[in-house]
């Protein structure tokens, strides 16, 4: 074999190595890019719900009317919130309004033991738990994801062909810390 053989050779490995790079970094942005999706579905979920239990909990505490109007601007920015982060901070009030929502709830015993709101607190507290399970799968592949492009060689892969850093969808602690501890038993 003489020396243009080898170089082509070389080449051809090398084309094929920055190949099988930039193909795992499509993998991993596309398994982002549905880990997302999966949290918007539970959003989407959540965000159906909330207007049930709003009208629910109006039928019994009508003089309730700030909080009322308080949850529905939370869900509508939370509806419209574009990035994980603006999502994640969107959602954090969200949460607080409902919190707020379900205490209103503690005043009223025949709301408490209402079929409808019951069912409805049920089907929230549900949502509220894949959210958290879609939340972790999101994040463990935006960390893969980050990962890859941070490490060498891929990040000269990931910065030729534009691949950029994820942000993680989080939850402050302080939204953690004051999730509300709600009793509906009558």
């Amino acid at each position: 074999m003489n020396s243009l053989s080898w170089v082509i050779a070389i080449i051809v490995v090398i084309a094929l190595y920055v190949v099988a790079l930039y193909n795992s970094l499509v993998k991993r942005k596309n398994r982002v890019n549905e880990a997302w999706a999966d949290i918007e579905v539970q959003l989407k979920r959540r965000h159906n719900l909330i207007p049930n239990v709003v009208e629910t909990v109006k039928g019994y505490a009508k003089h309730e009317k700030g909080v009322f109007e308080k949850v529905t601007k939370a869900r509508a920015d939370a509806a419209s919130a574009k990035s994980p982060k603006a999502q994640g901070d969107a959602e954090n009030m969200l949460s607080a309004t409902l919190k707020t929502l379900f205490a209103v709830a503690e005043n009223y015993p025949d709301l408490k033991a209402n079929v409808n709101f019951l069912e409805l607190q049920r089907e929230l507290s549900d949502t509220e738990d894949k959210i958290q399970a879609a939340r972790r799968f999101y994040n463990s592949n935006v960390r893969d994801f980050n990962t890859a492009i941070e490490s060498v060689p891929t990040n000269i892969v990931a910065g030729i062909f534009g691949f950029k850093q994820r942000d993680m969808f989080e939850i402050s602690d302080e939204a953690v810390r004051s999730v509300p501890q709600v009793s509906f038993e009558a």
